[in-house]
């Protein structure tokens, strides 16, 4: 009994200790965000003086050459339909690929799966090189064109996985009825994986927002950086303020964070997509 209160008491500790690791850089980010400069100079974890001032986000919405609310604004232009577009398509992948068997199958989803661990940056050039051909470089489309084509192998697997875990009788019954493949995918299947719906759409967004590789190879003109493009461009040659900045990746970050909690509800539930059957 004593030994098993100790390894409680132990194993509490550690995860206290772990937590704490992990929670002083973002205490760092916000008690820099939240004070004028001149006061985080000797460290953010000096307390005197203490004045909070919204000053530094202000500063970092409204900056004179990179306005964080306008590169807020373009990044959600790039998420919405970079996370739209993909979960339609590969939803409906998913679920033909769970249900119906064709010649290659396992090779296909063998592939699918192999596509998860490409690397960007070993198709940076020719991603470069095939958006210029086809004239969608510095334009939106080009790069929602990209990030669907990157989500859909993944939410494919994801959503196959999920698929694979509800049971069949629903759809026999509503196929017995009459119904087509369409009306089952629809009115039986789609309701039923609003969970792993959720958490791939979480996960899209939060990808797809917080993405800055793809952003630098194909966008450039001033007017259309994305949020992730106009933080460093906050930076001074000669002065860098460091509340400007942590409050700029503070905003940004507070995103995906809202997605996440508006959405935890379900998240967890639909996490069975990452299991492989």
């Amino acid at each position: 009994m004593r030994k098993s209160r100790r390894e409680i008491v132990l194993k509490t500790v550690i995860a206290w200790i772990i937590a704490l690791i992990w929670i002083l850089p973002l205490m760092g980010v916000v008690m820099t965000a939240i004070r004028p400069f001149s006061e985080v100079l000797d460290g953010w974890w000096s307390l005197k003086p203490f004045t909070a001032t919204l000053s530094n986000f202000t500063g970092a919405l409204n900056h004179r050459t990179a306005p964080l609310y306008r590169g807020m604004i373009n990044s959600l232009l790039i998420a919405l339909p970079s996370t739209v577009i993909p979960l339609m398509l590969a939803t409906l992948a998913g679920f033909g690929i769970s249900r119906y068997g064709f010649p290659f199958r396992k090779t296909f989803i063998l592939t699918v799966v192999l596509t998860l661990a490409l690397p960007q940056q070993m198709i940076a050039i020719p991603i470069f090189k095939i958006m210029s051909t086809l004239g969608l470089v510095d334009t939106y489309f080009g790069l929602i064109l990209l990030h669907t084509a990157w989500g859909i192998p993944w939410i494919t697997f994801f959503m196959r996985n999920y698929f694979k875990t509800l049971p069949t009788d629903m759809e026999e019954a509503a196929r017995i009825d009459g119904a087509g493949d369409l009306g089952i995918f629809f009115r039986i299947v789609l309701p039923n994986a609003f969970p792993a719906i959720a958490s791939a759409s979480a996960l899209q967004f939060t990808w797809v927002w917080s993405d800055f590789f793809l952003a630098l190879i194909l966008i450039y003109s001033p007017d259309k950086l994305l949020a992730t493009q106009r933080i460093p461009l906050m930076r001074g040659v000669y002065h860098v303020d460091w509340g400007l900045l942590s409050a700029a990746s503070l905003m940004v970050m507070i995103v995906p964070i809202l997605i996440y909690v508006l959405l935890q509800r379900y998240y967890v539930k639909g996490m069975v997509g990452w299991t492989i059957k």
